[in-house]
């Protein structure tokens, strides 16, 4: 694309995210790619909690793409935030939500992407013996997903991130069993040690990419994009409104041209095992 091609774009990250993002934006966008390998993003929270997230993870990102670009004098930049726990509507299923912003000062540009996953190993547990923390150990991946080790969950004062291996586990676990009887193990989320994790980050930058080449009708700004959802597609059998999308709006944050197409989803009626008078 003419308005990005050859132009220097940072990516806001110190653990290795660049992998999945780099190729997918040099790809599409014909941008060069780079980090700051200085840039320590963990200043603003870290997911094994020495350091809390003060702001959202929209704002966090945000903060993080643009304080990136200002040290290295680039008007182009990306990043992306991650969060961890309970799926929304999925009792018992954990879940990844990856948010990415893409920041084009010079266009006046700036596009978000989410994808909510529950491919995702996310978890901790809270042992005494070296057979429940190598049951953990296997189910979350070990020796392809790192691990860490801590005191309990809320304590980090005491800490060993990156395990992956069974040996270093091992000498961790006697380390924190020796001094505190027992030991938390969880999931080391950050995107280096978890390539499921990984996976999700690079399908919302595909999502995101998405976005950017979805152009304003009118102006041609990139980032035109659903704003708003009408629910109310007619039951197939009785033809009472539904829950289910009817049509959704698209808007460009340029120039306020917004336009409705009916049927996103390539259905003209719901099937009735979703209308609310025909399967109450």
């Amino acid at each position: 694309m003419d308005l990005f091609k050859n132009r220097r774009l940072i990516i806001a990250t110190k653990h290795k995210k660049e992998a999945v993002i780099a190729p997918i934006l040099e790809d599409k966008l014909g941008v060069k790619c780079f980090i700051d390998p200085e840039f320590d993003t963990d200043e603003l929270g870290t997911f094994s909690g020495e350091i809390e997230r003060q702001n959202s993870p929209l704002n966090t990102a945000r903060q993080k793409c643009l304080k990136a670009m200002e040290l290295n004098n680039c008007d182009l930049g990306i990043a992306s935030e991650g969060s961890f726990g309970q799926h929304p509507t999925l009792f018992f299923a954990s879940a990844d939500e990856e948010l990415l912003i893409f920041i084009d000062q010079k266009n006046n540009l700036e596009i978000v992407a989410k994808v909510l996953s529950t491919n995702t190993n996310f978890n901790g547990k809270q042992v005494v013996s070296e057979n429940e923390l190598l049951e953990f150990a296997e189910s979350a991946k070990l020796p392809s997903h790192g691990l860490i080790l801590k005191k309990s969950k809320s304590e980090t004062s005491d800490m060993i991130k990156g395990i992956t291996t069974i040996d270093d586990l091992k000498r961790g676990f006697q380390y924190f069993i020796s001094k505190y009887k027992s030991v938390f193990v969880e999931t080391d989320m950050r995107a280096m040690y978890n390539p499921k994790r990984m996976k999700v980050i690079e399908k919302a930058t595909n999502r995101l990419m998405e976005k950017i080449n979805s152009f304003c009708p009118k102006c041609k700004t990139p980032g035109f994009e659903i704003t708003d959802y009408t629910k109310g597609l007619p039951c197939d059998l009785c033809g009472s409104p539904t829950n289910s999308t009817v049509s959704v709006t698209y808007s460009c944050k340029q120039c306020d041209f917004s336009e409705e197409k009916l049927h996103p989803n390539n259905k003209q009626t719901e099937d009735p095992m979703y209308c609310n008078f025909c399967n109450p």
